[in-house]
């Protein structure tokens, strides 16, 4: 089970969201079939997603990350409630670039940096609010952080981590996002900066069976660290039957007449999680009538 926690440092300099997301992205990856360097792009992005989801205030609260830099594999879109429920979806899954110099996955290269990264909020408010910031580098922990500077004038550090083992399932995944406090002293701030300009690859700090509350603690030992709560956090995707027969309500009764007199069957298929739902014979029939009526 993959879980994320809020935290805060006692002295109130600065605030901690992190999560450990091994599973959930190996869900993704699993449903949307992605190359290594794909799901290092949607992990990262279900990742950040989860922790952004996890800072609004109410359960029906949703949270909307919409990421295109012009790169090969398209759009990442991300959809997430308060709870610790994520499900996303990435344009092309079969993208695959050489790996960097470093050894490292390209997912600069793949997601681009022609184009900007997109949050929607929907806080049950007349409109979403929507924020839109360019991307800078298409590695998403920079962008997101950037993001968080110019859209709501919030220091922040998001770090993402994905892990691709060699039969390409995910080993790890997880990251954290702090952002500093008002008042911070500069004596606090600098040892912050020190922990996190000397941190390891991300993806290390998850691979193991820590509890992701012992992580947080290891990582941020030179603080006091208050555990404020705790989450189990999956994918999980909210398409049903029910709404797939709206969608093809929608079509109008001319298309689908036509449908039903060339093919006598539908398969419709969820964006976010490749769910198939087939309708023929009577249930296409009552679609039909429900169009009529």
């Amino acid at each position: 089970m993959d879980y994320m926690i809020r935290a805060i440092d006692k002295k109130k300099t600065f605030r901690l969201f992190m999560v450990k997301s091994t599973n959930a992205v190996e869900e993704a990856r699993c449903r949307h079939n992605t190359t290594p360097t794909v799901s290092a792009a949607l992990g990262r992005t279900l990742t950040a997603g989860l922790m952004m989801g996890y800072m609004m205030k109410n359960e029906k609260d949703k949270l909307t990350i919409n990421i295109n830099g012009g790169g090969p594999l398209g759009t990442i879109l991300s959809v997430v409630n308060n709870n610790g429920e994520i499900k996303g979806y990435v344009e092309n899954p079969n993208v695959d670039l050489p790996l960097k110099p470093n050894g490292k996955l390209d997912v600069g290269g793949a997601v681009g940096v022609n184009g900007k990264i997109t949050v929607m909020m929907d806080i049950g408010l007349k409109e979403p609010y929507v924020g839109s910031t360019d991307i800078v580098t298409g590695e998403i922990g920079e962008d997101i952080a950037m993001y968080y500077w110019l859209s709501e004038q919030q220091n922040s550090v998001v770090a993402l981590g994905v892990l691709v083992d060699r039969d390409y399932s995910i080993k790890s995944a997880g990251g954290f996002i702090v952002q500093t406090l008002p008042f911070i002293e500069d004596e606090d701030l600098e040892k912050l900066e020190n922990v996190l300009n000397n941190l390891r690859s991300v993806s290390d700090y998850f691979d193991n069976d820590d509890d992701v509350e012992v992580i947080a603690k290891k990582l941020f030992a030179d603080f006091d660290i208050e555990i404020m709560e705790k989450i189990p956090v999956s994918f999980k995707c909210d398409c049903s039957e029910e709404r797939m027969e709206r969608g093809l309500i929608s079509l109008g009764k001319k298309e689908l007449k036509e449908i039903i007199e060339e093919d006598e069957q539908i398969e419709t298929v969820c964006h976010f999680c490749n769910e198939k739902y087939l309708f023929h014979g009577d249930k296409l029939k009552n679609i039909l009538k429900h169009i009529e009526q």
